[in-house]
């Protein structure tokens, strides 16, 4: 009976240190789940030093690991590297005030806006011109703000202007025409069309951000005057620059809030194909007026272009990782 109940306590303690391991390795677990996430959803801020530079478009290069931006007030475009060091990549006299930015990859070049009038094209490799095709001309007497870009698989591009009610098309090889114009998008003050992104659904569409509206835009590709408003089911504040999936199906915004504390960052979903969308993530920014956002192809990043600080002047900007809970390939 006693060599029984000594079976019987050791067997006990057996379980109970069993136990006590099974439940050390499950806190154990749950703290390394916990660090892995907290590390995962720490967003990074690459600051960068540039007096007065004001940049308003970014975009991310894969092949060099680094950030392209633009600058309203030089018309410069620079380099950013991860560690914050800029670095002049593009000096063409032409390029006044520049803005939007899209890389090329298939092409091995970058698009740049020049808000006063046209687009230019430049060789990834060694930042020399290929083509600039002048807007201005295409509708004569219309106000210019050449605003963003988004580019086609075939290589064409489409640029919107924010004084007037235009987008244009500029083939892969410079020649450039009007894609769309309706006085249904006419504004005496404010910005219009701005940020631009292309979507692949049967012929293409495209998603345009109406900034004085607060709207995003669908396009038909093939028939634009066949569009329509989405309805999204979250305000917005001032929709700048447009990010969209590679499925298609999440599409980030960018709302300047004209500089405001209500500016930030909106993710919206879509299972209709951009009939409706749902918020799925919103991010606060302050009052730094965020336009443009770029992926690396797994995080989005937006810049802080402190455009509301232009008439007291500032040196220091940001790219922010923008932590998101749900993000698709871009």
């Amino acid at each position: 009976m006693k060599q029984m109940s000594l079976a019987l306590a050791a067997t006990l303690l057996l379980a109970s240190c069993s136990r006590e391991a099974q439940q050390s390795e499950i806190t154990t677990a749950a703290e390394t789940l916990s660090a892995a996430k907290k590390k995962a959803t720490t967003a990074q801020r690459i600051d960068f030093t540039q007096t007065n530079l004001f940049p308003e478009g970014v975009v991310y290069d894969p092949f060099n690991d680094w950030f392209y931006v633009s600058s309203l007030t030089r018309g410069d475009i620079g380099i950013v590297k991860t560690d914050g060091s800029y670095t002049t990549f593009i000096d063409d006299p032409t390029l006044v005030a520049t803005n939007g930015l899209e890389l090329d990859a298939a092409r091995k070049r970058l698009l740049v806006t020049n808000n006063v009038g046209g687009v230019g094209a430049y060789d990834l490799r060694t930042g020399q011109r290929l083509w600039y095709a002048d807007l201005a001309a295409l509708a004569p007497g219309a106000p210019l703000f050449i605003n963003d870009v988004a580019l086609d698989p075939q290589g064409n591009a489409y640029v919107t202007n924010s004084a007037s009610p235009i987008i244009y098309k500029i083939a892969p090889d410079g020649q450039a025409s009007i894609f769309f114009q309706s006085d249904a998008f006419a504004l005496t003050s404010g910005f219009g069309f701005n940020g631009i992104e292309w979507g692949t659904d049967g012929g293409g569409y495209l998603l345009v951000a109406f900034s004085a509206r607060n709207q995003v835009i669908k396009f038909n590709a093939k028939d634009p005057a066949q569009y329509s408003i989405v309805q999204l089911y979250a305000p917005l504040a001032g929709p700048d620059g447009l990010l969209l999936s590679k499925d298609g199906k999440q599409l980030i915004v960018v709302s300047n809030a004209g500089g405001t504390d209500a500016a930030r960052v909106q993710s919206f979903t879509t299972t209709n194909k951009w009939a409706s969308a749902t918020q799925t993530d919103t991010y606060a920014t302050g009052a730094v007026f965020p336009t443009t956002a770029t992926s690396d192809g797994k995080n989005v990043y937006v810049l802080y272009a402190y455009l509301n600080q232009r008439a007291t002047g500032r040196d220091v900007f940001n790219i922010q990782q923008v932590p998101l809970s749900d993000t698709r390939p871009f």
